[in-house]
């Protein structure tokens, strides 16, 4: 029986248990613009040759070096963004209820954020951020524009809330997902508030907490590792999952000063396992395209993902497999399985464009070969 069989056999003895699951989700939210970059037009509209390779995006402007040089991004679509809300949707296609506090605009939702207001219970802080994601065959750049995510701090969630809101919010939940620390410049801070301040008033319980860095590279190691240490005390109060992509992994894999290491299946068990060790944390999961493993007390594991080479979307793929890998977890499924329902809600999301119901992830199951 391989890991497919086996989650399919699991989720059936659990088909209705995230609709009582209750998951609190924070803090960022970006208006994400979806574009092509255009390589040579030759009419109006789609009448274009893209620039298909990051590759080829770097010539074109290390060519500019001197000049300047004009490139056209072709807008695809506007849509929800942010490693938060993307979670957040993700995490209510799948059955679960949810609390969602972020950036989703100062005097009114913002139009992209409507469809998650009608479905959770949203706290806004301050306006969204925005990104222009530009996609290629083999990888994407984001380009942000993130001064309103300074305004996200304790306080200001202590004042849209009210104390006794946020400490019920945070007591009644499942899972409570903090992500994005790498843009939010204050997050650091809010960690250290929630260790400090609002668990410790709340009632003892079953708890889980996942983080999701979002690629520290532009942070000091200095900052990075604090954050670290900080998301290692939130084990005191329940059980944390560190959730990596690869590039996030090898940052912090170098931070706690590991060599290079292979990035196949050995090596990314080793760097969960070891990873999870240092931080003194219950799981460490690390996905990559091609594949996931992660690491908790009893072992690790690996499982291999269902990668397409023609996706039609790839912004938002690591938030789904977040979403799917939590899901799992909530469902008390084996580190396995949370892996096979991470990449599955990931592996559907990028070939839809659509967050997955748990039907959807029962026949992505069923149809992958």
């Amino acid at each position: 029986m391989d890991f497919k069989t086996r989650t399919l056999d699991a989720l059936r003895t659990h088909e209705t248990t995230l609709s009582g699951k209750r998951s609190v989700v924070g803090f960022d939210g970006f208006v994400d613009t979806i574009v092509t970059p255009v390589a040579l037009r030759t009419a109006q509209g789609e009448a274009f040759t893209p620039i298909t390779t990051i590759t080829e995006f770097g010539h074109r402007i290390l060519g500019a070096a001197g000049k300047s040089t004009n490139i056209e991004f072709y807008p695809r679509m506007d849509k929800l963004g942010g490693n938060g809300p993307i979670m957040a949707n993700a995490l209510l296609a799948a059955g679960g209820r949810m609390a969602y506090i972020g950036a989703l605009g100062r005097t009114a939702i913002h139009p992209v954020f409507q469809e998650l207001a009608g479905k959770a219970e949203v706290v806004s802080l301050c306006d969204p951020a925005s990104t222009t994601a530009v996609e290629f065959t083999d990888g994407k750049l984001m380009l942000g524009q993130m001064r309103s995510l300074d305004e996200v701090t304790f306080d200001r969630i202590v004042e849209k809330m009210g104390e006794a809101a946020l400490l019920k919010s945070v007591a009644d939940a499942d899972l409570v997902a903090l992500v994005n620390w790498t843009m939010i410049p204050n997050m650091t801070a809010i960690f250290t508030a929630f260790v400090e301040k609002v668990l410790p008033a709340l009632p003892a319980r079953e708890r889980l907490f996942f983080f999701d860095l979002a690629d520290p590279e532009k942070r000091s190691q200095a900052d990075l590792l604090g954050a670290l240490e900080v998301i290692g005390k939130f084990e005191a109060f329940g059980r944390v999952t560190l959730g990596l992509n690869l590039k996030e992994a090898q940052q912090v894999w170098a931070a706690l000063d590991y060599p290079v290491i292979k990035e196949d299946e050995a090596g990314l068990r080793k760097m969960a396992a070891d990873i999870r060790a240092r931080l003194g944390v219950a799981t460490v999961v690390i996905h990559p395209k091609e594949s996931a493993a992660c690491a908790t007390a009893d072992g690790t594991a690996w499982v291999p993902g269902p990668y397409t080479e023609k996706p039609l979307i790839t912004t938002g793929a690591g938030d789904h497999f977040n979403a799917g890998f939590s899901n799992g977890q909530l469902l008390g499924l084996s580190a396995e399985g949370c892996l096979a329902l991470g990449v599955s809600t990931s592996g559907h999301y990028v070939r839809t464009g659509r967050s997955p119901s748990f039907a959807d992830l029962q026949q992505f199951l069923r149809g992958w070969k």
